[in-house]
């Protein structure tokens, strides 16, 4: 059973930058294709980042706006979601999903960490 923890999140200021880890357990990460998304109370889950098992890369350009890169590390099981010029509208618990199938950039996903608050003060 994989296992997913995201690390990483915290409050900042607008125009800071941050960067999200997130740790798999449990599998063969380098065979797992990884996405972010992010969720704000009362409002549905949003796709924000993908990278494929080969390291290709896909953004949600009306989430990020060129601002956040995924990558990821298969020597350290990790993926990263680095965040630039962030905005207040950026405050969000993210979370970060996997699967070994491929899938639409937004999923479905099968696994799923627990989250990290993103909080992005003005």
């Amino acid at each position: 059973q994989l296992q997913l923890l995201e690390s990483g999140g915290r409050s900042v200021q607008a125009g800071d930058s941050l960067r999200l880890s997130c740790v798999v357990s449990g599998g063969m990460f380098s065979g797992l294709r990884l996405a972010w998304f992010r969720q704000v109370p009362g409002k549905e889950r949003q796709y924000v980042s993908v990278i494929t098992q080969g390291g290709a890369t896909s953004t949600n350009t009306d989430v990020a706006k060129g601002r956040f890169t995924i990558s990821r590390d298969n020597a350290k099981s990790t993926v990263y979601l680095q965040m630039n010029s962030l905005e207040p509208q950026d405050t969000a618990m993210y979370y970060c999903a996997a699967t070994s199938r491929v899938v639409a950039a937004d999923g479905p996903y099968d696994y799923w960490g627990q989250g990290i608050q993103v909080t992005v003060s003005s």
